[in-house]
């Protein structure tokens, strides 16, 4: 709660409070007043007890509603002897504070955690529809933006202060040195294989580079002499040149030849090769004792024990983090910019790809209803342990700001409908008097 809404409430409470006393006083000071009109002025006597009658039922009335309040906070007795069936029925929520505990426990389980009420919620709501719309509203987006801008800051800053981040970085160093790192990259090329991402890459490498020789000749020529001058075989190639043959260009059309053979033919023998390898490579690197699964571990543990590559990522980070708070700082961020055109645009992907919804919405509803099956104990015995440690005169005070005002109010109600029901009984009662 803010502090202005807890102002709010207890200058509400203090109002109420104020507005019933008032009403109390002025029924009594009436009552008084007729009492006293009634002895100088008997020729009003019948009109004057009738409003007698009315202002007495108003003071029994706001006392009555005053105790009932008062008993549900405090004794409003104090030290005062009073029989034990009156003093046990005062500081009822004190008295009961343990009872209250469990009762909201037990409450908030079975209406609002329970596996079943979940699961029912969830079924009639289109959590990845609601999602997607709000997402995908501007207002929203930018508050989320917005909110990062001014987090994202605060938190480098805090990362990037020495203790913690010398307490990061050995930890980080610490986790790699004693990860396997060859059990990852097996999972990895094991799961490139099984999705035959590795074809994907292949074909993608080799039209990349089909394209990029059909398109830069001059270039191709450059590099192709340059490789003949290393091979030593450049003035060969010259020597060729003067009888009408270029090697050069035989070379790259081979090449190119070589190359739409492999892009054509999906069981190239090129394609086997590298299919055959990795899978050879993926059971090596299963195997924690292989040459290769050790290489891998070594190589690793070798650039983690480098400084200059510590330094450099360390510096890097550095770096990266104040590009990134730089920017933010700015009120035309690019990156700001960027994060809220990528929540709008999968808010727009949640709601055009009903399947993926569909699925979103089976997975979160089971995902709920494991958690509030297994943790709503513990969520409700957390709520049941923080009540039971409140202290009976912080408990009072928050529910006193709570429902303070409207239950004083009820005593401003008390006097004004037992003055109107004394009202009614006197008239009555003279209408008794007399009709007989």
């Amino acid at each position: 709660m803010t502090s202005n809404t807890q102002t709010h409430l207890t200058n509400s409470l203090q109002r109420s409070k104020r507005l019933a006393t008032i009403a109390l006083i002025m029924a009594v000071v009436t009552w008084i007043a007729l009492m006293i009109s009634a002895k100088f002025f008997p020729q009003y006597s019948q009109l004057l007890h009738i409003l007698m009658l009315s202002a007495e039922a108003g003071v029994v009335g706001g006392l009555a509603d005053w105790y009932a309040i008062t008993v549900l906070f405090r004794n409003p007795f104090g030290q005062f002897p009073i029989p034990h069936f009156l003093r046990d029925h005062t500081e009822i929520i004190p008295r009961n504070k343990a009872r209250i505990a469990e009762s909201m426990g037990h409450f908030v389980q079975e209406n609002f955690l329970s596996p079943q009420v979940v699961e029912k919620s969830l079924q009639q709501t289109n959590l990845s529809r609601s999602l997607g719309q709000w997402l995908q509203n501007p207002k929203n987006s930018g508050q989320i933006t917005q909110m990062m801008q001014q987090t994202l800051p605060q938190i480098f800053n805090f990362i990037e202060q020495e203790k913690i981040a010398q307490f990061i970085q050995t930890n980080s160093l610490q986790w790699l040195e004693n990860t396997q790192i060859n059990q990852l990259a097996s999972e990895m090329l094991h799961s490139i294989l099984d999705n035959d991402f590795h074809e994907e890459l292949l074909q993608q490498g080799l039209d990349g580079a089909h394209a990029w020789v059909s398109q830069h000749p001059n270039q191709v020529r450059e590099i192709t002499t340059t490789l003949f001058k290393e091979l030593g075989i450049l003035k060969l190639s010259k020597g060729a040149s003067l009888f009408g043959i270029d090697m050069q260009q035989r070379t790259v059309d081979s090449f190119m030849e070589k190359l739409e053979q492999v892009l054509q033919d999906r069981e190239h023998p090129w394609r086997q090769h590298v299919e055959q390898y990795g899978q050879r490579l993926m059971l090596e690197l299963q195997n924690e004792h292989s040459e290769t699964s050790e290489r891998l571990n070594q190589n690793k543990n070798a650039l983690l024990q480098s400084p200059q590559l510590i330094n450099f990522m360390s510096s890097a980070v550095v770096i990266l983090f104040n590009a990134i708070k730089s920017d933010l700082a700015k009120t035309d961020s690019g990156i700001a910019k960027n994060l809220q055109a990528a929540i709008e645009t999968l808010g727009e992907n949640l709601l055009q790809h009903q399947e993926v919804g569909t699925l979103l919405n089976q997975r979160l509803s089971t995902l709920a209803t494991h958690l509030s099956d297994r943790y709503s104990d513990k969520v409700i015995r957390f709520i049941s342990e923080r009540i039971h440690e409140w202290d009976s005169t912080d408990m009072i005070a928050k529910i006193e700001n709570e429902v303070g005002g409207d239950l004083h109010m009820i005593r401003v109600n008390g006097v004004i409908v037992g003055a109107c029901i004394g009202l009614v009984l006197g008239a009555i009662r003279a209408l008794v008097d007399y009709a007989f």
